[in-house]
């Protein structure tokens, strides 16, 4: 089959940084499914792995957003069958999307939105995960909980922040607060669902506090290092801080006067380490797809690469470095 992948860890413009090669279809397990790839996403693990984790046997093959139809199932397959469409967010331990054929396991994958094409639905796994667990997993919230409480989205324009900021006004009670610095981005905050917006290069501790609010919830999606000590300083007391990014140091001291909870957020990790309840993926995408198909949700992509190649790719990841991308970025299939 056809994939794109590198070599070498290095910047996006190095020769040869992402390269166009013939790879094996890949073996599936018991559990696993074939798929066909029509749809990928470009999201911000995509840079960080091409930066970041050199190859051991060969070229790695990228791409952690995918939908497509199911051509083979495993031998303890019971939730699929050939011919189905479906949209997942993959494994960061197994090869990804930026290929014709990718293996994956059933319990991490979902119906695509009969509602959406395949290059839109490519667009919503793994935000949408990442937001779903950070509101239910990390917050501990339950559906229809939050009323009188209130969630600080940092990074508000992001493609975790789009669905965010939807999941949480749809189904919990709390009042959102979104950061946005430039007026499209506010804007785009605002069509999601945001009743506050605060912009992210100014004094966002004090603009919060301007409105009345000391949030219960903060999701540090960005530059969370830089944004610490305004959050320490504007959470309320027993608060919770889940993150996403990756700083280079995070001094837990100053969050003990207000006995605040921090923690992480990583899609991954359930697949990373089969855990019990990895079907917990599955299902949350099922409802994901239902609430698209009613309207409930909208769909976060804004940017359409083309069709997958190793140019158009390249161009996608030299987008998401400049960090500027409202969204979703997809491509199409090879």
């Amino acid at each position: 089959m056809k994939a794109i992948g590198y070599d070498a860890i290095g910047p996006v413009d190095a020769p040869d940084a992402l390269r166009v090669f013939d790879a094996a279809i890949p073996h599936i397990g018991p559990r696993d499914l074939l798929i066909a790839v029509k749809g990928i996403s470009l999201n911000p693990v995509d840079v960080k792995l091409r930066q970041n984790r050199a190859p051991e046997n060969g070229p790695d093959i990228l791409g952690f957003d995918a939908a497509g139809v199911v051509v083979e199932t495993g031998a303890a397959v019971t939730g699929y069958k050939v011919g189905d469409e479906v949209f997942y967010a993959g494994d960061v331990t197994r090869p990804g999307s930026n290929a014709e054929f990718q293996a994956v396991d059933e319990r991490i994958v979902g119906r695509k939105p009969a509602s959406l094409d395949f290059v839109q639905a490519a667009g919503m796994p793994l935000t949408a995960i990442t937001a779903w667990e950070m509101l239910f997993d990390a917050f501990r919230l339950t559906e229809g909980d939050g009323t009188g409480k209130s969630l600080l989205v940092i990074g508000g324009a992001g493609g975790v922040g789009s669905i965010l900021i939807q999941l949480a006004k749809k189904l919990t009670g709390l009042s959102v607060i979104a950061t946005a610095s430039r007026s499209e981005t506010q804007d785009w905050v605002r069509k999601m669902g945001a009743d506050h917006v605060v912009d992210h290069r100014g004094d966002v501790a004090q603009q919060v506090k301007d409105l009345g609010l000391a949030p219960e919830y903060v999701a540090a999606l960005t530059a969370t290092d830089q944004h610490y000590p305004a959050i320490i300083e504007l959470i309320a007391p027993r608060g919770h801080i889940a993150l996403i990014d990756d700083p280079q140091g995070l001094d837990i001291g100053p969050a003990k006067p207000k006995a605040l909870t921090i923690s992480w957020e990583f899609m991954f990790t359930r697949s990373m380490f089969g855990t019990a309840d990895i079907e917990v993926q599955r299902d949350l995408l099922n409802r994901v797809s239902d609430m698209l198909d009613a309207g409930t949700l909208q769909s976060t992509v804004t940017e359409n690469a083309g069709q997958m190649s190793v140019e158009t790719l390249l161009a996608a990841h030299a987008r998401q470095e400049s960090g500027r991308v409202i969204g979703k970025q997809v491509l199409s299939g090879f």
